[in-house]
């Protein structure tokens, strides 16, 4: 279900329509807040958490309208609501939830000319912990207004964006899995972890794909092929420095497994942990602008999108959005410590 709720702090002339240009300071710092609110991410009480972003705007001066989502299916539809509505009031786009939330969001916000801000609700929250966003629902808030406009890269798979990975494979197996015991057992890192263990102890396919890149044609025999745009998550798991310096200098990061032997996969995962990833032979790490990959004999391929699963048609090419984000990052003082 689907709701929209107005609220204004100062009076409010007739909407003027904006263009496409890039926004303003003066659209970051004054302009409304039109927030897409996950009621799903994160463990706390949406009422509550609307509550306290709506006593901060209040307080900041700033008019805001929250498009509140009960059912994940109508995400899409919120954020190219939100999206109108920024355009028409010269204002911006705010996703409050976890990353599949941040994404669909972010996705309908990319090239609109409408800046756009992140109230972290959900588990991992790479995006807003790469970027400094407190992940506090108020300090998040306090944060938001006061930030201003940096571009910021986005990764595409077949023109859909993606703001921390994408991945073909073994690993949207593990995020289908994941969600199941999520709803069983609900949300935490420990589940998120478990799950993981689970789905890699009864592993054992492989795909065989084509890899075009920069002109040159490779086969891979691969159980899955990681594509990653977040240097806080490739860091954290301990992927080679180069590869981490290689998503902050423009670039995606891939990185495919080269064998499916049911002790090397648990290998790699208590690696992952101890944040030594890097380190394991069965790694091939690259970093590249554009990826080709065609998977023979499927016309279609399920794709992990930030935690979300798509189906895609092949072939799949991976690359750096043209266009960036314009995210709202927070000010020196409201940025919190990148952990």
């Amino acid at each position: 279900m689907l709701t929209c709720m107005s609220f204004s702090s100062v009076p409010v002339g007739p909407p003027a329509v904006a263009n496409a240009a890039e926004p303003t300071a003066a659209t970051a710092a004054s302009g409304p807040l039109f927030v897409v609110l996950n009621a799903g991410s994160g463990s706390n009480d949406a009422a509550d958490e609307q509550a306290i972003m709506s006593r901060v705007f209040k307080e900041a001066g700033r008019e805001f309208e929250f498009f509140h989502v009960g059912d994940p299916a109508q995400i899409g539809m919120a954020a190219r609501q939100a999206v109108l509505r920024a355009q028409e009031r010269h204002g911006v786009v705010v996703a409050a939830g976890g990353d599949g939330t941040i994404n669909a969001v972010a996705s309908a916000t990319l090239g609109s000319g409408c800046p756009f801000g992140v109230l972290p609700q959900g588990t991992f929250n790479y995006f807003g912990r790469a970027n400094a966003i407190p992940q506090g629902t108020e300090a998040a808030a306090k944060a938001l207004v006061g930030a201003s406009v940096t571009p910021t890269q986005i990764g595409l798979v077949n023109g859909h964006a993606f703001l921390v990975n994408a991945s073909l494979g073994l690993y949207p197996q593990v995020l289908e899995d994941r969600e199941a015991w999520k709803q069983r057992l609900g949300r935490s890192r420990l589940v998120a972890f478990l799950a993981a263990l689970v789905t890699l102890a009864q592993a054992g396919r492989q795909f065989d794909l084509q890899i075009d890149m920069a002109g040159q044609s490779t086969a891979l025999r691969t159980p899955t092929l990681f594509v990653g745009n977040n240097h806080l998550q490739l860091s954290r798991v301990g992927m080679q420095d180069k590869l981490v310096e290689a998503v902050e200098d423009g670039r995606l990061a891939g990185i495919a497994l080269r064998q499916t032997k049911t002790l090397a996969l648990l290998g790699l995962l208590l690696r992952g942990l101890m944040g030594t990833m890097g380190d394991d032979d069965n790694i091939t790490a690259f970093s590249f602008k554009r990826l080709t990959v065609k998977v023979p004999h499927r016309t279609r391929v399920k794709v992990a999108v930030d935690g979300e699963i798509l189906w895609m048609k092949g072939p799949l090419v991976f690359e750096v959005s043209p266009t960036p984000l314009m995210l709202l990052l927070p000010a020196p003082a409201d940025r919190a410590e990148v952990a």
